[in-house]
């Protein structure tokens, strides 16, 4: 999937973009999407049991741009890292930062950094420094008129400002509809549904407008 005024790829968790309002919101089974092989999952059984924890996956498979490896490549490579772990009772946990941020240096040369405790003036910051973050946020972004549900348990790919300066451009990997998926808010906006934390990443040249 690509996005006219993106240089950054736009993908979902779920292997086919115009189920993920189904999957997400309508209660289907992520094991009956028909492109659940495109993800590189070994059988619709495993697909369906990791795609919705994998945002953070989607989020770094945008930040490599073209070329990048299927998303479960990506997750067998975090799993190797331990940013991702499973209990005993088969309860998927992470995205774990820290082993993350060593698996992208050491598996993908990415130079990035956690960020546990970051303001939108540092997250704006960052993007003016060329970076890209990876930002926790509530799900329920891509319901912007909507109050907050909360704040963080899902990742988005923060690209850059927006044009006027205010705002953010981000992909999100649940978005359920082109808009959402390369969205862009007033930064007080996205700030009701942000935890203050996130994974900066390497991104395009500084600039408002760059990466978006």
């Amino acid at each position: 999937m690509t996005c006219t005024r993106c240089r950054v790829p736009v993908h979902t968790q779920f292997a086919s973009p115009e189920l993920v309002g189904a999957i997400v919101e309508g209660g289907l089974d992520p094991a009956e999407d028909p492109g659940w092989a495109r993800s590189g999952a070994a059988s619709p059984a495993e697909y369906a049991r990791w795609a919705g924890h994998l945002c953070g996956m989607t989020c770094l498979r945008m930040a490599l741009g073209a070329g990048a490896p299927p998303l479960f490549a990506l997750r067998d490579g975090a799993l190797a890292y331990d940013a991702y772990t499973e209990d005993a009772d088969g309860v998927i946990r992470g995205l774990v930062y820290a082993p993350f941020v060593r698996y992208v240096s050491e598996a993908h040369g990415l130079d990035a950094a956690v960020h546990r405790h970051l303001s939108p003036a540092g997250l704006l910051g960052l993007l003016d420094a060329g970076q890209r973050v990876m930002a926790s946020v509530h799900y329920g972004i891509r319901h912007p008129d909507r109050p907050a549900p909360g704040r963080g348990g899902h990742l988005v790919l923060v690209t850059s400002r927006t044009a006027d300066g205010e705002g953010v451009h981000f992909h999100n990997p649940s978005g359920t509809s082109a808009d959402t998926r390369a969205a862009e808010l007033p930064l007080t906006v996205f700030e009701r549904f942000f935890a203050g934390r996130g994974v900066s990443l390497p991104g395009g040249a500084p600039g408002r407008a760059a990466g978006a």
